[in-house]
């Protein structure tokens, strides 16, 4: 767990709880690490138990409060128990970063597989309500809170060959504003981000031309960092932005600029 943070953000989530989807890797584990630098207790929740089980142990290792439980963002039933997990397990639901999500396989829409598009919408999208519909009473009950969801670059561009990734991340977009409306006069902020391509395990099994290519995409020269995109997320689930609602976030290098 990073103890590199400025002074005044040390403490910043102190006494609150962050619920964080797709949390034991990646974008995830970043998340995951900042939450409980700046002072959160966290709930790792990932499909993949022992990973979660592992990144709690690091971060209670390093003296955070955190825990880790099992879930399936496409089953409303194991979302609900893992949100009902983490309130259960520190007393309260404060934050939540909604971060779970696949790429699916690259073909044209005409080509691309049904039960492969329904797999990547289940994912990406539906998992993000499943998610805020139960975290979003949790964190009422709290008294007010934060959540991010995680879209992407493709939640603004298109990408030929990615048709139901983009499409989720797409929704996710105006899932976010829509949900944004609902609550920012009940004490809830709700904001997306949107990565660009990010450095991470997945990526780093590509071939080297693809990976060129996907660098070149990238006005800034390179890939982003898992890390960036936490910094970011952690901004927006704290006080420093008290004012910002229903807003998507590119850290993605100047790729949507070019």
């Amino acid at each position: 767990m990073s103890t590199d943070l400025p002074t005044a953000y040390e403490a910043e989530f102190s006494g609150r709880t962050a619920f964080v989807t797709g949390g034991a890797s990646g974008i995830g584990l970043a998340l995951s690490r900042r939450l409980a630098a700046g002072g959160a207790a966290v709930v790792i929740a990932d499909h993949n138990e022992e990973s979660a089980r592992k990144a709690a142990d690091e971060l209670t290792s390093a003296g955070a409060r955190a825990a880790a439980v099992a879930l399936d963002v496409t089953d409303p039933v194991s979302v609900e128990a893992g949100v009902r997990f983490a309130v259960d397990t520190f007393g309260a639901l404060h934050l939540a970063v909604n971060n779970a999500g696949i790429g699916g396989p690259s073909q044209p829409t005409g080509a691309y597989g049904v039960e492969d598009w329904n797999k990547v919408v289940a994912t990406n999208l539906s998992g993000v309500f499943y998610s805020m519909r139960y975290e979003l009473p949790a964190i009422l009950e709290a008294g007010g809170g934060a959540v991010v969801n995680m879209s992407s670059i493709l939640g603004t561009n298109g990408f030929a060959g990615s048709p139901a990734y983009v499409a989720a991340k797409h929704g996710v977009v105006g899932l976010t504003k829509t949900a944004a409306l609902e609550y920012a006069d009940r004490g809830i902020r709700i904001n997306a981000v949107g990565p660009g391509f990010i450095d991470t395990p997945l990526l780093r099994d590509t071939d080297s031309v693809a990976r060129d290519h996907l660098i070149s995409l990238h006005p800034a020269g390179r890939l982003g960092t898992s890390e960036e995109v936490a910094e970011l997320t952690a901004f927006l689930l704290s006080e420093r932005a008290s004012f910002i609602h229903g807003s998507y976030h590119l850290v993605d290098g100047g790729y949507s600029a070019s």
